[in-house]
């Protein structure tokens, strides 16, 4: 991971998604999870921006979705992102209600803002809404900029473009 992340700055990146190690998070080795980000935010720039994807399905309770979303931040995460989208349960707003608090809390222990990004399965203008609404009333309107908050949803940008031009679109 270090070298794809390093090769990927090297090449222009300016932001790298890595995912957590979930199955570290799963056994209780909360140490070694974070180590792992600490070493690939050391390998980037602090110009580079790093999404940690938790992938909060696999995590399944709230107790350890916040463990995870915590570990990433005090580990370098500039965001922290619900899911890759590669597994059945993705995003979901309970995961989004519990992430955010985590980064309420981490904020004002440490005074960093850290974003959110929900991502995987969110495919309707209501759902997006969700989204939305789930950030400004926890972390507040400072949050609704596309640097502290995000929606990685291809279907959604798909079905927003059909209804726009009335025809069926598959840009993304």
């Amino acid at each position: 991971k270090m070298l794809e992340v390093a090769m990927a700055v090297e090449n222009g990146a300016d932001e790298v998604d890595i995912v957590l190690n979930v199955g570290k998070m799963l056994q209780g080795a909360y140490d070694e999870a974070a180590a792992e980000v600490e070493v690939i935010r050391a390998e980037m720039g602090a110009d580079v921006v790093l999404k940690v994807i938790i992938e909060s399905g696999a995590l399944k309770t709230p107790e350890l979705i916040r463990r995870a979303s915590l570990v990433s931040m005090f580990a370098g995460a500039d965001f922290v992102k619900t899911s890759t989208g590669k597994i059945d349960i993705a995003a979901t707003p309970e995961a989004a209600f519990v992430m955010c608090h985590a980064i309420k809390d981490y904020y004002a222990k440490s005074g960093r803002q850290v974003g959110f990004k929900a991502a995987g399965g969110i495919r309707t203008a209501e759902e997006a809404a969700l989204y939305y609404t789930i950030v400004k009333e926890i972390l507040g309107e400072e949050w609704l900029t596309p640097e502290l908050f995000r929606i990685g949803a291809s279907s959604l940008a798909n079905n927003l473009l059909s209804a726009i031009e009335g025809e069926d679109v598959k840009y993304f």
